[in-house]
């Protein structure tokens, strides 16, 4: 089992910046790729960002490449999603996933594990 533990996430205002982060524990070696992924209210959880375990590939959506940044520190077992020039569209609660070498990193079903999520409000 692999448990992660989502921090950060907040309140902010249109343009600013802010940080989330998810620490994982258990068993880390079984842990291909890492993502981060999103739930507005009404809405499907969606893909945000992705990266492998070693921190050698990432991936993002559309909408967020060149706002969001996704880096990993592997003596912590973390990962980070450093989020700029936020947008109310951004608004929702922000899921850690952790998974296999299996699917593609935009997959809900690519992952086995989650975090409980943290809320990122943007106001305008």
């Amino acid at each position: 089992q692999v448990q992660l533990v989502e921090s950060g996430g907040g309140l902010v205002q249109t343009g600013d910046s802010l940080s989330v982060s998810c620490t994982a524990s258990g068993r880390t070696a079984d842990i291909y790729r890492q993502g981060w992924f999103r739930q507005a209210p009404g809405k499907e959880r969606e893909f945000v960002a992705g990266i492998s375990w070693s921190g050698g590939y990432k991936y993002y959506v559309d909408s967020v490449q060149g706002r969001f940044t996704v880096s990993s520190d592997k003596s912590t077992n973390t990962v980070s999603l450093q989020m700029n020039n936020l947008r109310p569209a951004d608004t929702a609660v922000y899921y850690c996933a952790a998974g296999p070498s299996r699917g593609e990193y935009y997959q809900r079903d690519a992952y086995d594990y989650w975090g409980q999520g943290t809320q990122v409000t943007v106001s305008s």
